[in-house]
């Protein structure tokens, strides 16, 4: 991974209707500290209607210009990530060792290169077996609605971050669930690369085998990036019954992936439903526990301003019914493409 006249890393970044965002997606990888030899782009398009596309040909020129890092554009046929991921990987020059995930609505740091590549050296003297590096993903700093503010407190509470992506973690050290991960491009190709047949949750599958080959996955809080939150409690509930989905298709291929806490609100409405049966003043007493913790989150919550009072306990509620219901949904019928972007 020392500095080279020919690129080591390649970042991938699978897109579909990302104008408003993709700019400054790749505005940030494109002042990275990291030297432009060493790095290059690959920007997948999924069949954008938009004009995502005019602005990464834009943004492809505007690095040739400044010298930049290589850009280059794919079209995806079949649109979905993991299609767009495998392409990607395919096509990567020779000389390419790792691979980056992104994702057109996220930005980073200038180091944000520099340190992945820093801490990889240092974990790779201790751990020859590494496969991936992760790091901790935050809501970006730039709220347009209040949504977005609602729903990144939401994901920093107890009751709403989770394992995965949103995961609220302080300490560095390993993990089954790195996010936006560099990744040794030997070890994908010795796995096959991504289960197409994950359209959401791909990373998810690809960490388990991962591991089930013998390899070890890290993650550290120290490097990070910001994601843009979704802006409508309407996306809010589609991303939440999407993520409990696809948390099925995963939990019947990897059945040791399961987190019980995630079934919490499913035993939660089971156990409330059994007691409504046996007794309506019986069923009222888990109905006025929950509501209760919800509302010791929205005060907590209302350090941040008074619509948080009331918002967040909504999009916990909406968070968790969602969830819910994906799980369910999940275990009846085939995945569709995604509409909560």
């Amino acid at each position: 991974m020392a500095a080279a006249s020919n690129p080591w890393l390649a970042t991938v970044i699978p897109v579909f209707n990302e104008e408003l965002h993709i700019k400054n997606c790749l505005s940030s990888l494109m002042s990275q500290t990291l030297s432009s030899n060493e790095h290059m782009i690959f920007v997948v398009d999924g069949g954008s209607t938009d004009s995502t596309l005019s602005h990464v040909k834009d943004m492809i020129e505007e690095s040739k210009k400044s010298n930049g890092p290589r850009i280059v554009l794919l079209n995806n046929e079949n649109r979905f990530v993991p299609h767009a991921r495998n392409m990607a990987l395919k096509q990567l020059p020779e000389e390419i060792t790792h691979v980056l995930e992104y994702n057109g609505h996220i930005s980073s740091k200038p180091d944000h290169l520099m340190r992945l590549k820093s801490e990889w050296e240092r974990l790779a003297k201790q751990d020859s077996s590494i496969a991936a590096l992760g790091c901790k993903v935050l809501g970006s700093t730039h709220k347009n609605t209040i949504v977005e503010s609602l729903i990144d407190e939401t994901l920093q509470n107890p009751l709403g971050g989770g394992p995965g992506q949103f995961a609220t973690f302080t300490k560095a050290g390993k993990t089954n669930t790195p996010a936006f991960a560099l990744h040794l491009r030997s070890a994908l190709e010795t796995i096959g690369g991504w289960d197409e047949s994950f359209i959401t949750s791909q990373d998810s599958d690809l960490s388990m085998r991962l591991l089930k080959n013998g390899y070890t996955l890290y993650r550290t809080p120290v490097i990070t990036v910001e994601m843009k939150r979704r802006s409508s409690l309407k996306s809010w509930y589609l991303m939440s019954h999407r993520y409990g989905f696809w948390r099925t298709k995963v939990l019947l291929k990897h059945p040791s992936r399961i987190v019980l806490r995630e079934f919490f609100p499913l035993l939660g409405a089971l156990i409330t439903i059994g007691l409504f049966v046996m007794n309506i003043q019986w069923g009222l007493l888990p109905v006025v526990a929950y509501a209760s913790v919800l509302a010791i989150s929205g005060v907590y919550a209302s350090r941040k301003g008074i619509q948080h009072l009331l918002g967040v306990p909504l999009c916990l509620f909406i968070l968790h019914t969602g969830f819910t219901i994906g799980l369910i949904d999940g275990s009846i019928r085939k995945g569709r493409a995604p509409r909560d972007r």
